[in-house]
């Protein structure tokens, strides 16, 4: 009997859309799962992505095996940057997903030197000591899709990744259900599988129904055509060169990510092309070349993100493309739960600046992840003893649950874990902890320095504004010198508040004045502090609004001591400009409005990772 002992922890991808990275151990190996991103919701304002808390793996990082991608998608393989520049561990994938893996790697200061990649393909197995990672070929919107099967002494567990059944799925999308039959005969343990489409009612469209749809919609069209899709979705890409190419288009690409993507997939031959390159793409600076009825505009945003990019377009924001009258919008990406309201206000916005949109999602059933009937099509094939779906908000989560009871498993060998927890594959599994794991957020070249305080008063900023006074003093004579001036951004009309604005400076006036008059030590901190609350209580009471209050106390010199003139071949023209006092700021006086929770971002750690481990064919009998 087998002394083994197993454990799945999942650091993202729980209770939430996108963010997926989980971990197993094997005895004292960690075996890293995917390392993605999320793109923020409505309410994390000014953030650009959010990774998972991955502190744990860094300070056990002498025991992690490797990291195992699925594909490459941001959602599988967007933290590996931040991961990597703080440990150095060997990262395996297929083909494109190493690849596209790369081009965010090597985009990061700390991280572009890393290579460490290993190449593995669906029939390749790779050894760890008693473990053996394995994989299997899956289908998804991006080719190379890999589930990944981790091979112990105790039995296998085995990791989904993002998969659907599509039986017109062309080669490198295609799913090898003999692999699947293989390993489910070998008795699984355990199995992570995609829950991400569960909540929804029937049968995702086959992508060849996709296909027909994207072509259909460029065929009755005569103006301009703006497509809206994920960098990384290259197979909805081949749907739109494979459209454009049969009406008699030609292909702008709008975006630098979008731009590496399609010429990394052409480089690897997972993108083919019916004609010549220079036939087919014309560079955004010739676009004016082209008459309406021969352009598509391929859009992708900033980091792969469409939706935001097209409402620049619609506002006018956007230098290069803005929407006209005539153009039709084709929305190819199928929103998560949480950006739906994003989606709505983009399309009514789009409609204000006189395009049409299509939105492929509204009018066929499209998704990269397995409906209802595949997921429980998945549990025949592998006949897990326990299931744990990953990847969706808890009501996704809780679907995929009652989906699993309807085919014959019970509470007990199904389990809805949340981020952190720490599950023990023990004869009967039992959850023996969990730790605190939380969310990365990044912005701009910030990493994890974004907290809740911080965000607390963007929201404020946003929904109430900021109102600056600026107040000069004397501290010797203790008293005001300068009336104060009031300003406002984003809290009241100026010009129209007036009166408000008067009272406020009176108030300032006279609290300053008090505070300089009636303190023994003059202490910067708590004068300032004054100003806050008793402006913040005056303006809540006239306006019911809680703006961001700075005070700014400067300190007039005027010990009389005269200003050097500057040295100049005419100073002796120049009239004599007295004895003015110049207006000395004092380096405390913007408001602490700091992050109480920001962490310092960490220096790298490397280490030597392990010997490379041996690649070997899986013994497995052909397709």
């Amino acid at each position: 009997m087998s002394n083994t002992t197993l454990s799945v922890m999942p650091f993202g991808g729980l209770r939430e859309n996108g963010k997926n990275m989980y971990a197993v151990t094997v005895d004292e190996d960690i075996f890293i799962l995917d390392a993605g991103l999320k793109y923020p919701e409505s309410d994390l304002l000014g953030v650009d992505v959010v990774i998972p808390d991955f502190q744990y793996l860094v300070e056990h990082q002498d025991k992690v095996a490797g990291i195992f991608l699925t594909h490459g998608h941001a959602d599988a393989i967007g933290a590996l940057p931040y991961l990597l520049s703080e440990m150095s561990v060997p990262v395996f994938g297929s083909e494109i997903t190493i690849e596209l893996a790369k081009l965010a790697i090597e985009a990061e200061p700390l991280t572009k030197d890393f290579n460490d990649y290993h190449i593995v393909r669906g029939d390749q197995e790779v050894e760890f000591g008693d473990v053996t990672v394995s994989f299997f070929e899956t289908t998804h919107t991006i080719p190379e899709s890999l589930g990944i099967v981790i091979g112990t002494p105790e039995g296998q567990i085995v990791y989904t990744g993002d998969f659907k059944f599509d039986t017109t799925a062309s080669p490198y999308y295609r799913t090898d259900l003999l692999r699947l039959a293989e390993i489910g005969r070998k008795g699984v343990k355990a199995l992570l599988i995609d829950a991400a489409g569960t909540a929804n009612i029937g049968q995702s469209a086959h992508e060849s129904e996709i296909a027909t749809y994207i072509y259909d919609g460029m065929h009755h069209h005569k103006g301009r055509i703006i497509v809206a899709a994920v960098a990384s979705n290259i197979q909805r890409i081949q749907q739109v060169i494979d459209a454009s190419y049969k009406v008699g288009r030609k292909i702008v690409l709008s975006g630098n990510d979008l731009e590496k993507v399609v010429r990394t997939a052409l480089r690897l031959k997972k993108l083919s092309l019916p004609v010549p390159e220079n036939e087919l793409f014309v560079s955004l600076k010739n676009m004016a070349k082209l008459t309406p009825e021969e352009t598509v505009i391929l859009e992708t945003g900033k980091m792969g993100e469409p939706i935001r990019h097209l409402q620049r377009m619609a506002h006018g924001d956007d230098r290069s493309i803005q929407i006209q009258k005539g153009d039709l919008v084709f929305i190819t990406t199928t929103p998560s739960t949480a950006m739906e309201g994003i989606v709505a206000r983009t399309r009514d916005s789009l409609f204000r600046a006189g395009a049409d949109v299509k939105q492929i999602s509204t009018d066929l059933k499209s998704s990269g992840h397995a409906s209802k009937n595949d997921f429980q099509f998945m549990l025949n094939l592998l006949k897990p003893e326990n299931v744990i779906p990953v990847q969706g908000e808890y009501r996704v989560l809780n679907a995929a649950a009652h989906a699993a009871k309807e085919v014959g498993y019970t509470e007990a060998h199904t389990f809805i874990l949340k981020n952190g927890d720490n599950l023990q594959l023990t004869a009967e599994p039992v959850l023996t902890g969990s730790i605190q794991v939380g969310s990365t957020m990044i912005d701009g070249s910030g990493v994890g320095d974004i907290g809740s305080i911080v965000l607390n008063d963007r929201r404020i900023l946003s929904e109430d504004g900021v109102l600056i006074a600026v107040v000069t003093i004397d501290r010797k004579k203790k008293k005001v010198v300068a009336a104060p001036k009031i300003d406002s951004r984003g809290f009241v009309y100026v010009k129209t508040s007036r009166d408000l604005m008067h009272e406020a400076g009176e108030l300032v006036q006279n609290t300053v004045a008090d505070g300089i008059k009636n303190t023994k030590e003059f202490d910067w901190g708590n004068l300032k502090n004054s100003v806050r609350d008793v402006l913040g209580k005056y303006l809540y009471e006239q306006t019911r609004r809680k703006p961001v209050i700075l005070p700014v106390i400067m300190e007039a010199n005027q010990n009389g001591r005269r200003r050097k003139k500057p040295k100049s071949a005419h100073a002796d023209n120049q009239p004599n400009q007295g004895n003015a006092p110049t207006p000395a700021v004092n380096v405390n006086q913007p408001a602490q409005t700091g992050d109480g929770e920001a962490k310092k971002k960490r220096r790298p750690r490397r280490r030597k990772p392990k010997n490379p481990a041996t690649v070997a064919p899986v013994a497995t009998q052909e397709n």
